[in-house]
């Protein structure tokens, strides 16, 4: 259920509005002021801030500057409503930041399709995903070099052992480098892949699909995701893969460098031993789950590039360009996202492939065969 966080300082229009949303399937928080306002929204951290621009005890204007300044809450879409438009224009919200705007009165039919239509702009999330590649950019020359040498390095290092001859190596330490030598050249190719993979989806617009994988496509996709998550992760074992037949709106390699993704992180992130489990649904869900430390609320609102988290206790190598780049790969196929995570328990992490783009897109796909007599 989406949290909607109400403020304004009419009692009856929060009554009102409140009513409404909650009839709509929302749940509703209320502050009377900007100040409770923003107590409230880094306490609940909801999906869509709506606020009255003019009140006493911090104003709509005031509250708006603050949550595009906080590093959790500036991504939450933040719809303004006045009833004096002249005093705070529309063009000159937007040009703060706000995602929307409202002249009052405002009947609850606008309120509503205001809502709806900006929870699916959330979804899409590119206001988060700009932010992210645009931090990688800033970012790349105190880090990518380290990322860059440090498995390089390895390799090097690796291949003089063999080269000098200096003290004999048993059959099994030959091995032993060998494989070393192979797991330090695939995180160098994987972190250079994602980082230009990132910067090619930059600017990318959603794509406008011309046909479906067929069920046979979708599960050559994810086998081709899993071998290449078990190059990286010698969880075999672990790993549970349970695929029904479907088809889905997205290309092949994108479903299996998203399918290696988040396999790879449910690997990062859970101990060898326990399972890590990979479902397709014939609704064209898609969810992998792992046992893992889990992560906070809050670490999900940070996921980005460049961000790791407990570095030193999980010995994380890479950019954090994965979760990045499924978010990426998702929203441009119309996709939802989503990570459900208990921390000290494990993580679910979920991509929900639309029905109504893969029914348009069959529909595309037929009629663009239609030949004339």
């Amino acid at each position: 259920m989406k949290t909607i966080l109400l403020i304004d300082d009419s009692v009856m229009l929060r009554m009102t509005f409140s009513k409404a949303l909650s009839l709509s399937g929302y749940n509703v928080i209320e502050a009377d002021s900007g100040i409770a306002g923003l107590a409230l929204a880094r306490q609940h951290l909801p999906d869509l801030i709506l606020s009255d621009v003019q009140m006493p005890g911090g104003d709509g204007q005031s509250l708006l500057r603050e949550i595009r300044k906080d590093p959790i809450l500036r991504s939450r879409q933040v719809v303004l409503m006045t009833g004096k438009p002249e005093i705070m224009p529309p063009r000159k919200a937007m040009e703060e930041g706000a995602d929307d705007f409202l002249v009052k009165p405002v009947t609850l039919d606008v309120l509503l399709r205001c809502v709806e239509t900006r929870l699916q702009r959330a979804s899409i999330n590119w206001r988060v995903e700009d932010e992210m590649l645009a931090q990688m950019q800033s970012l790349v020359p105190a880090q990518l070099p380290h990322e860059f040498f440090t498995p390089l390095a390895g390799i090097i290092g690796l291949m003089e052992i063999l080269r000098s001859g200096d003290a004999p190596l048993t059959p099994e330490e030959v091995k032993d480098i060998y494989e070393d030598i192979y797991q330090s050249a695939l995180r160098l190719h994987r972190t250079q892949r994602n980082y230009l993979l990132l910067l090619d989806t930059k600017n990318a617009a959603p794509e406008n699909l011309l046909g479906l994988l067929s069920p046979e496509q979708v599960e050559e996709g994810i086998s081709s995701g899993v071998r290449e998550a078990l190059r990286m992760n010698k969880r075999k074992a672990d790993m549970k893969i349970k695929v029904s037949p479907c088809s889905l709106a997205i290309k092949t390699a994108d479903l299996s460098r998203l399918v290696e993704e988040l396999l790879d992180n449910a690997c990062k992130f859970s101990r060898p031993g326990t399972p890590v489990v990979l479902d397709l649904n014939e609704e064209g869900i898609l969810t992998v789950t792992d046992e893992g430390r889990g992560m906070t609320p809050e670490e999900i609102d940070q996921i980005g590039a460049f961000h790791q988290f407990d570095r030193e206790k999980t010995a994380q190598q890479g950019l954090g360009l994965g979760l990045v780049l499924v978010k990426k790969i998702a929203a441009l196929f119309h996709a939802e996202f989503k990570l459900e995570s208990d921390f000290g328990r494990g993580t679910v992490a979920r991509v929900a492939f639309r029905k109504d783009v893969a029914e348009k897109t069959d529909e595309a796909a037929e009629s663009s065969s239609v030949k004339d007599p």
